[in-house]
Formats: C-alpha cells, sequence, structure tokens
C-alpha cells in the first residue's frame, strides 16, 4: 500500500492549522476560512512542509495577525464531556473528507474551503457526539447526502 503523498501530508497540515486557528480564536472555521482567504490558506499549503518545522502558535499567531482574526465565542472545547480530540486528529478527519469528496490534488483548496464552509463541520464539531471518530466512509456518504445517516 502506498504512503502519504506531499501533498496528501500538505492537506493534513492545512487543515490541522486552520482547526487550530478556529479554536485558539473560538471562531468556525468557516469563519477562519474567510478571513484567511484563498490566497493565504494556498501559502499554507504550499509551505505546509516548513510550517510544520515551525511552532504552531508562532505559524497560528502570524496568520492570525495578518487576517485581523479577532476572538469570538464559539467555543468546542469547553463543551466537551469528554476528551478533546487534537487538532492533528481533526485535521486528518478534514483531510481524508477532503481526499474522498474530491481527489484531485490541483483542487485541494477549493474543495477545502467547500468541506469546511459545510454543514457538516458543526456536526463533527460536537465532540459530545460519534460524529468525528465514525469511518471516513460514513463521514462522506452523510456528507454527500446532505444530512446525517
Amino acid at each position: 500500500m502506498a504512503g502519504e503523498t506531499v501533498e496528501e501530508n500538505n492537506l493534513f497540515y492545512t487543515c490541522s492549522l486552520i482547526e487550530y486557528i478556529s479554536r485558539k480564536t473560538k471562531n468556525t472555521k468557516k469563519l477562519v476560512i474567510e478571513k484567511l482567504g484563498k490566497e493565504n490558506i494556498n501559502k499554507i499549503y504550499k509551505l505546509a512542509e516548513v510550517y510544520h518545522c515551525e511552532n504552531i502558535d508562532k505559524v497560528s499567531d502570524e496568520f492570525i495577525e495578518k487576517t485581523n482574526i479577532e476572538i469570538g465565542e464559539y467555543d468546542i472545547i469547553s463543551k466537551c464531556k469528554y476528551d478533546v480530540p487534537t487538532y492533528w486528529d481533526i485535521g486528518k478527519v478534514y483531510k481524508r473528507l477532503i481526499i474522498m469528496v474530491n481527489n484531485r490534488e490541483t483542487e485541494y483548496i477549493d474543495t477545502l474551503i467547500k468541506v469546511l464552509s459545510s454543514w457538516i463541520v458543526e456536526k463533527i464539531d460536537n465532540y459530545n457526539s460519534s460524529m468525528y471518530y465514525e469511518s471516513p466512509d460514513y463521514i462522506y456518504a452523510c456528507y454527500k447526502e446532505g444530512k446525517v445517516l
């Protein structure tokens, strides 16, 4: 079985950083994506190998300041009654979903923006439910149907 490609790993890092910024600023991923914009998201994706070597707090602060992301009220962590999945765990969930939705590497960023702005994010963000640790196939089927199955 082939390993993960550089592009898949870059997508994973990009999703994880967006998750991290979302948690840090208490904003939805949709708002974070809107504030970052496609150009910055593409930059994160293209330079993921470099950014991955840096402290994620430093990288997130740079983008938060650059795009003026203010602290919001979307606090998914304090509402969680159970162990909170790491931002890496959630980054992996989104990476898999994005690839299942559209596995054309040249369209990863457009697909990321579409997926992380969709209805399913609210379901995955509810860490008191089981959605985030469901099988990738189930999450994809739900996404495709537009509802939890």
